[in-house]
């Protein structure tokens, strides 16, 4: 059994150095090894370089639900990574892409159009 302390209200100084010790421990072992060492963004798109090390592109999974990106590895892959982030625009799959390089993977994901739902009619 794995356990986490939780430190929510208490101050970081007042913290036995062993227990600091135990929760950069536990950190580094749970934290997901992979990070987003770029991030840009542009009028129509975002831009970002994600490191995934040991990962070929056949183990790789880009998920995007509208302003949600998820990226894992499948089950059958030698490393495992998983991360996931919230975007302030929704994504159009179809126009995004995915670039996997020397274990950096490149996103550039296109943002949604806005749809204007406002129909202008002609008097007769």
């Amino acid at each position: 059994m794995l356990f986490t302390p939780l430190s929510v209200a208490i101050n970081q100084a007042q913290k036995r150095p062993s227990v600091q010790a135990f929760e950069r421990f536990l950190g580094d072992v749970v934290k997901t090894p992979s990070k987003i060492s770029s991030f840009t963004e542009s009028e129509a798109s975002y831009a970002l370089e994600i490191d995934v090390p040991g990962v070929s592109k056949e183990h790789l999974l880009v998920k995007i639900e509208e302003q949600i990106v998820r990226i894992e590895t499948k089950a059958e892959a030698k490393r495992k990574y998983t991360l996931s982030f919230e975007l302030p625009l929704a994504i159009d799959p179809v126009a995004s892409h995915a670039k996997l390089e020397d274990g950096v993977l490149n996103l550039v994901l296109t943002k949604k159009k806005p749809v204007d739902n406002v129909a202008v009619l002609n008097v007769l």
